[in-house]
């Protein structure tokens, strides 16, 4: 009995050990595609803060934070993806299962994103009422995404 209470503990450790593990497989991925949102948000929080007139606007940095932007989008961020990092399957993640679904249209999605920042790109230094202007097409971009593929929060 006493050896089958011992395979009993042993087996209850193996399975925390693989649970802790599947947890973390994707730990790495989930954190790197967090700082890339936060990293995003930022910038577009800065060009932001200037189209709402709650910075002054400053055309050399709009102009820097938009190509900033585009280097963004130009990432291959792939492997932050990994099926099975999404909320239904690992903690730690927003990312709605959805975005991995068959016929999922993130792609198009991170497309609208990418032409919205190059829009911004060509807008940002020109002056306030360009970048202004912008401000609608790339925020309206990263809400399409969300609001389809991020869990609220």
């Amino acid at each position: 009995m006493r050896l089958i209470h011992g395979f009993g503990v042993a087996v209850a450790i193996i399975a925390a050990a693989g649970a802790a593990f599947a947890a973390s497989e994707y730990e790495g991925a989930i954190k790197a595609r967090q700082g890339l949102m936060r990293l995003n948000a930022f910038t577009i929080g800065q060009m932001a803060a200037m189209a709402k007139g709650e910075t002054p606007y400053d055309a050399a940095a709009a102009q820097t934070l938009a190509d900033n932007m585009v280097m963004l989008t130009k990432l291959d961020t792939g492997a932050l993806w990994p099926a099975g990092s999404d909320n239904a399957a690992t903690e730690g993640t927003n990312a709605l299962p959805a975005a991995w679904a068959e016929g999922s249209d993130i792609g198009a999605k991170y497309m609208a994103w990418s032409d919205a920042s190059v829009a911004m790109q060509a807008a940002a230094g020109k002056d306030l009422a360009s970048l202004q202007g912008a401000m609608e097409a790339l925020g309206g971009s990263c809400g399409g995404c969300h609001k389809a593929f991020r869990a609220s929060q």
